[in-house]
């Protein structure tokens, strides 16, 4: 099995699940680990997009699971993102295609079907990716398409909304330095709903994913199914932390004022705004549900993030 990203957020738990399962693991990476399981090899490998013709890392691999992306980076063009997440995993699965790969799994976003709804999004919707990295994924998702179109690579798309977990980046980590400092905040009547994804819950998706025939050549979304307010995370993310709430009850049409007049409309809005995600069809093909509730996702956001614990190689 070939595993990218297995030193980031999501990719280093899932390596330490997988080798907890003793799959033997090719796991190319910027930074290699200097100490691995025998059933691990990381070679080094600075640039997705830039990926060599090595054959060698998929003798006998039937599996590729790609998460490697580039993300949570601001001032980035579309042409860059376009360069790493699109073109880099086109690269990736049309060598897995020529060595005989036969299941490609692709980490994709939720930002495919849009950042905002009314009604959940449904895994048959028309795609409508507003940002450039939803726009890169998506051109990803059509491109694998077409390159497992009519071979024997079986093709899995995974579209998670916001994951979190301990050492989540982004907005996760901005959110737990926030509750930490548990300062007053305005933020104590937004009733909108929002779907998230425990790492937890996501992890044992992709683990279903490896071998489950009837996720073949098909498209699932993720989410805790238990969907929150920005008011209910933040009271478990504060009680998660050992504080009290100290949330203000200030109408959501005074927020969006305040938003508008310090240029910080678009912040307000994510606060406020829906995204919700029906992932029935996920439940329903794979029989599966998420093992973990959001309380037990937000508990863990507070236990010191570690690397992959991962037994030595013996000598």
């Amino acid at each position: 099995m070939l595993l990218t990203g297995a030193t980031g957020f999501i990719g280093s738990s899932l390596l330490t699940a997988l080798v907890a399962k003793h799959y033997k693991l090719i796991a190319p990476s910027r930074t290699p680990l200097d100490e691995l399981p025998e059933n691990v090899t990381m070679p080094l490998l600075h640039d997705i997009s830039a990926l060599p013709d090595n054959s060698d890392w998929f003798v006998g691999c039937d599996v590729v699971i790609h998460i490697a992306a580039k993300a949570h980076v601001y001032g980035v063009s579309l042409a860059e993102f376009t360069r790493v997440n699109t073109e880099g995993t086109l690269r990736l699965a049309q060598l897995a295609k020529d060595a005989g790969v036969k299941r490609f799994i692709f980490l994709s976003s939720i930002g495919v079907n849009g950042i905002f709804n009314t009604t959940p999004f449904n895994v048959s919707d028309t795609p409508a990716p507003v940002e450039a990295y939803a726009a890169s994924k998506f051109a990803a998702e059509q491109g694998l398409k077409q390159i497992a179109a009519g071979s024997d690579m079986e093709l899995v798309i995974i579209r998670p909304p916001l994951v979190y977990g301990a050492g989540a980046p982004g907005n996760v980590s901005k959110l737990v330095t926030l509750v930490q400092k548990n300062l007053p905040l305005p933020l104590g009547a937004i009733h909108n709903k929002r779907s998230l994804v425990a790492l937890d819950n996501l992890i044992d998706l992709i683990i279903t994913c490896i071998d489950h025939p009837k996720a073949a050549n098909q498209t699932f979304l993720v989410s805790d199914d238990q969907d929150v307010s920005t008011t209910e995370l933040l009271q478990m993310m504060t009680r998660a932390a050992g504080k009290k709430p100290r949330l203000l009850p200030v109408p959501v049409s005074w927020l969006k004022l305040a938003g508008k007049l310090t240029g910080k409309q678009a912040v307000v809005d994510r606060l406020c705004g829906n995204l919700q995600v029906d992932i029935s069809h996920t439940k329903e093909t794979l029989a599966w549900k998420p093992p973990v509730t959001v309380e037990e996702g937000v508990a863990r956001c507070f236990t010191p993030a570690r690397p992959p614990s991962l037994p030595k190689r013996r000598e």
